[in-house]
């Protein structure tokens, strides 16, 4: 036999796997066609020679060798196995694509589960991933500021040509004045990255009430930002856990609106609009205040990455994606894992 079949998982993980898919029977050729098909396929897979020599030496047309290396994959003379290195977690990845209805799941492994082992792997595993899908012509947006974010522009790499025409702000910047100028180096530096032309929005991510949103909102810099949110093709953006985001909001966030937050069982933001368990949107008063994107906005946008991970963020991951709020999704290995083997549970009506 020539080759193997198999899709290795670096991880050994046996959970979900696809159903061997059923090819229609396969005629069984004489003794000499099979003799013939097996040479061809040696000379191809093992030996390395190219089609023009196997037609060559074998004085036979290259269509003809063509069609009989096509043959041999079909009847299992020539399989193909995939082998995973190890740090790649290939099944893993497939699982949770299936499980969430993901476009893509990128998993990667970290030395420990503190932030300060989670954080750089993540930013690591971000950056290879946008410098092998950015192709040109791209308008990203970017949420506020994060630790995983800012390690993604860090690992990045310049590209010798434009990939992006916009980077564009889509929320302002949230916490204090540090996290303010944090926000606007993110969106500037990954517009130089990638080429493209920044807008920076001018404005705190949240106001002190709806007639100040009102007001920032009519600024022509601002107004400006804000439409361009619908020509956002993919947004990069941070799943926060809603303790921490209280914790470090300040007085941002009164006394009732936390507690209002709480009774809704809010678990998690992004872009400070929050979702219960079940990724199902909580309203708030909270809302009105908001300088950055829409829900509905950024559930437009058709690639919603999201660099997220940690044990202390998982359930706001988990809840984003029951919701639907992402399609694409970096995370480590030990929130992979047990988003793969955490039963389904029935959503609520």
């Amino acid at each position: 036999m020539v080759g193997a079949t198999a899709s290795g998982a670096a991880d050994g993980y046996a959970g979900e796997v696809a159903a061997p898919s059923r090819r229609a029977p396969v005629r069984t050729p004489a003794p000499d066609q099979l003799r013939l098909l097996t040479k061809v396929a040696r000379m191809y897979h093992e030996r390395g020679l190219r089609q023009p020599q196997i037609a060559a030496q074998l004085h036979i047309s290259q269509p003809r060798v063509s069609r009989l290396l096509k043959q041999a994959a079909e009847m299992g003379i020539v399989r193909t196995m995939v082998v995973p290195p190890t740090g790649v977690y290939a099944d893993l990845e497939d699982v949770l694509e299936r499980r969430y209805g993901m476009a893509d799941v990128v998993v990667v492994d970290t030395a420990g589960d503190s932030d300060e082992d989670v954080i750089p792997a993540l930013g690591a595993a971000a950056a290879g991933y946008l410098e092998s899908t950015l192709g040109g012509g791209e308008r990203l947006g970017v949420s506020s500021w994060s630790a995983a974010l800012l390690a993604t522009v860090e690992a990045m790499r310049p590209r010798p040509a434009r990939v992006a025409e916009e980077v564009i702000q889509i929320i302002g910047g949230v916490g204090d004045a540090v996290a303010q100028v944090q926000a606007s180096r993110l969106t500037g530096r990954l517009a130089e990255l990638t080429g493209a032309r920044p807008l920076f929005l001018p404005a705190p991510g949240l106001v002190g009430s709806a007639s100040a949103r009102a007001t920032l909102a009519s600024d022509r810099l601002v107004a400006e930002v804000m439409s361009a949110w619908d020509r956002v093709t993919t947004v990069l953006l941070a799943v926060g856990s809603l303790e921490p985001l209280l914790r470090d909001s300040g007085d941002a966030i009164g006394k009732e609106e936390r507690e209002g937050l709480r009774r809704a069982n809010a678990v998690g933001d992004i872009c400070l609009r929050f979702f219960d368990e079940w990724g199902r949107p909580v309203t708030s008063t909270l809302d009105e205040r908001v300088l950055g994107i829409a829900t509905a906005q950024l559930r437009r946008v058709s690639r919603r990455v999201a660099v997220a991970g940690g044990r202390r963020t998982y359930p706001a991951i988990r809840a984003a994606l029951r919701g639907g709020w992402l399609n694409v999704l970096i995370t480590d290995l030990g929130v992979a894992r047990r988003l793969a083997e955490e039963p389904p549970v029935p959503r609520p009506r």
